[in-house]
């Protein structure tokens, strides 16, 4: 039986992995082609591999991880900065969702029980595939991103309430009180992860860590991982909220980064086994058959999804076209929807037909979701060309005098926040672009010049005196945004500067050729700043090491993607380090030199070394003079090459030979 599980894991490993590079030459997300080696390989494909139990098994086990990496990367304070996106935005969404397909199904099921029913399993999303995509796009961080990370946690949290209310509209008589119990559990749960987070894992982590062993470190994360997975299951909680609960805990200890380095190889393993599994479910002989019904619910679950996404979304968190990006982003089926379908078949809600008919077509949605994301915003900017991008009593006051020669800062993050504290010191007026409702709101009551708009709308960046601005400073986490906004702008002001602000090195070349006149990738700015601190640890003159970053930076750092830094007098430079040395010595009272003068120590005659300064109580004594005496808590600083400067370390401190002439 080993034997043959382990034969089913290579297979699905190596197909898998032919995929995958096949479909990489294509550009096309790997998702994609997990999914395509479990069609392939599935039951209804070739047959290779016909029990799934295993294979699901472990896919859930990559669920689990994802949603643990997922909230160590989110912690809990900034959980608490979306809750109002998770509440309002994720119920709005769900209970909406829920009442749309019931009302648009009803005259085909003629149950309003089953109507309901399908409202549930349609009113969930996947979040393994809408993560992972938004991680692979760097858009994790971005409006849409936040905003369809609310809704999904909000949608987990509704997994257990679904659950248990699926066998009542069966027909059986379950009641109120078990549902409120398991709720009840669940405010719990979350009350005691929150207390760990704060004050039990923090010290429980120190204790593991001190101890110096790898070993015992990743067995203690993956032990909390799938331990408070298993706890929340057995509580009658999904394993999922679990193990996000398990991520949020250790997300605030200062260990973090460190367990997402050491949880990401199992993650991205198992996780690729749950596409798989989720493509051996589909029966293409099914949708071969059927292939206009098929179609035809595909449609019908997107169009559901987007509509029940869409509205209250605008109505209660963000922007039109930031609201329609995330409903493209979140209209296909959910992975727990398969549980709750199986549910509802057990309870007699759906038929052996419509669970195929909603199998094939849910794993379809799932499918081009990656393509979805890839094209959500241009089809989201169309869409919202027409509508207004101002919030009521937010929009720029029209008798307000306009601004000449200003900045205009798209973002209110830490970069943005940083540049208007700087102009502001520096008397330059600016104003503010930022999407986040809650932050205009707050920020404007400090008095600072922000509103709510999208910049990615000419409309707004006319309001904002764009044609009469000098500089716009581009700091938001959203490439998509960041590439219209560019071109946008260029075209309105040819003599505008623009400068960008980017994570990845791989915008910098697109959004120069879009109208960028400074790209920012903090990614390399990062790199630019090690380096440059590294160079100067071998006393590298610093005008070089300017040199060299002045050099990346006009080049639009292709010198560090290229690896072409031609500068081979540098290698000679860092000879310096070996050649030239500082260090500094405390005068005691005790001390033989205490009293006499540079002279009379003869220091540099004895042993190379010289006295280039010497700090005395708040002064400095720069190329002090002979004559000068040295006095108790004087610092004298040194000058020379290793060996003389150890030499002059043992005369000072009374150990060497020629101790006894100082006296």
């Amino acid at each position: 039986m080993e034997h043959e599980f382990l034969k089913a894991l290579v297979l699905i490993l190596g197909v898998s992995a032919l995929s995958i590079l096949i479909l990489h030459r294509l550009k096309i997300s790997s998702t994609v082609g997990f999914i395509i080696a479990g069609i392939l390989i599935g039951p209804h494909g070739t047959g290779l591999i016909h029990d799934t139990a295993e294979v699901e098994m472990l896919a859930e086990i990559g669920v689990v991880l994802l949603l643990f990496a997922v909230g160590i990367e989110f912690s809990l304070k900034k959980l608490a900065r979306i809750r109002d996106i998770v509440l309002f935005s994720g119920g709005g969404q769900v209970l909406l969702t829920i009442i749309v397909t019931a009302a648009s199904t009803l005259w085909f099921t003629h149950d309003l029980r089953t109507s309901i029913f399908f409202g549930f399993i349609t009113a969930l999303s996947s979040t393994a595939i809408v993560l992972k995509s938004l991680v692979e796009r760097g858009e994790i961080d971005s409006p849409h991103g936040n905003l369809m990370l609310g809704i999904l946690i909000f949608q987990d949290l509704c997994i257990v309430p679904l659950l248990l209310i699926t066998p009542a509209l069966g027909g059986d008589n379950l009641g109120l009180l078990p549902i409120l119990i398991t709720l009840a559990k669940a405010a719990a749960i979350i009350i005691i992860t929150i207390f760990s987070a704060r004050w039990l894992f923090p010290q429980l982590l120190h204790q593991i860590v001190h101890t110096r062993s790898r070993e015992l470190f990743i067995i203690s994360i993956i032990l909390a991982c799938l331990g408070i997975a298993l706890l929340t299951s057995s509580l009658g909680l999904s394993l999922a909220l679990g193990a996000f609960l398990a991520g949020l805990v250790i997300s605030e200890s200062e260990y973090a980064h460190q367990a997402t380095a050491e949880i990401i190889p199992f993650k991205e393993g198992f996780l690729g086994l749950f596409f798989v599994s989720i493509g051996m479910l589909m029966d293409t002989q099914y949708i071969m058959d059927n292939p206009f019904l098929v179609a035809g619910a595909i449609i019908m679950l997107m169009t559901l999804k987007f509509i029940g996404t869409l509205l209250p979304v605008v109505v209660f968190s963000s922007s039109f076209r930031v609201s329609a990006h995330a409903a493209l982003g979140l209209a296909q089926i959910g992975e727990f929807s398969f549980v709750l379908a199986e549910t509802g078949r057990t309870a007699g809600l759906m038929t052996e037909n419509l669970f195929q008919l909603f199998l094939s077509a849910s794993v379809v949605t799932m499918a081009i979701t990656p393509f979805v994301l890839k094209w959500a915003f241009p089809i989201s900017s169309a869409i919202a060309s027409r509508f207004p991008t101002f919030k009521p009593g937010e929009e720029p006051a029209p008798e307000h005098p306009r601004l000449y020669d200003h900045v205009i800062i798209v973002g209110f993050g830490l970069n943005g926040r940083n540049v208007a504290m700087t102009l502001k010191r520096a008397g330059i007026s600016y104003v503010v672009l930022e999407m986040n409702s809650y932050t205009v709101r707050n920020e404007r009551l400090k008095g600072e010049p922000i509103f709510f708009g999208d910049a990615t709308s000419r409309d707004v960046l006319y309001h904002m005196g764009l044609e009469e601005a000098r500089t716009l400073v581009l700091a938001i986490s959203d490439p998509a945004a960041s590439r219209k906004i560019t071109s946008t702008a260029r075209l309105m002001s040819p003599d505008l500067h623009i400068i960008v602000r980017t994570r990845y090195l791989a915008e910098v070349e697109d959004l120069r050729a879009l109208g960028a006149n400074e790209v920012v990738p903090e990614e390399f700015e990062t790199s630019v700043e090690i380096f440059a601190r590294v160079l100067s640890q071998y006393n590298v003159p610093r005008n070089v090491i300017g040199n060299q970053i002045t050099e990346i930076r006009d080049n639009a750092y292709s010198v560090l993607r290229t690896h072409s830094i031609e500068t081979p007098n540098i290698g000679s430079l860092c000879d310096l380090s070996g050649a030239v040395l500082t260090d500094s010595f405390l005068i005691m009272e005790h001390s033989p030199v205490h009293g006499r003068t540079i002279r009379d120590i003869a220091l540099r005659n004895r042993t190379g070394a010289t006295v280039i300064a010497i700090k005395r109580d708040d002064a400095l004594i720069q190329n002090p003079s002979p004559d000068e005496k040295l006095l108790v808590d004087d610092v004298i600083i040194l000058i020379g090459q290793r060996e003389q400067i150890t030499s002059a370390m043992i005369l000072l401190e009374g150990t060497g030979s020629g101790t006894a002439s100082f006296r």
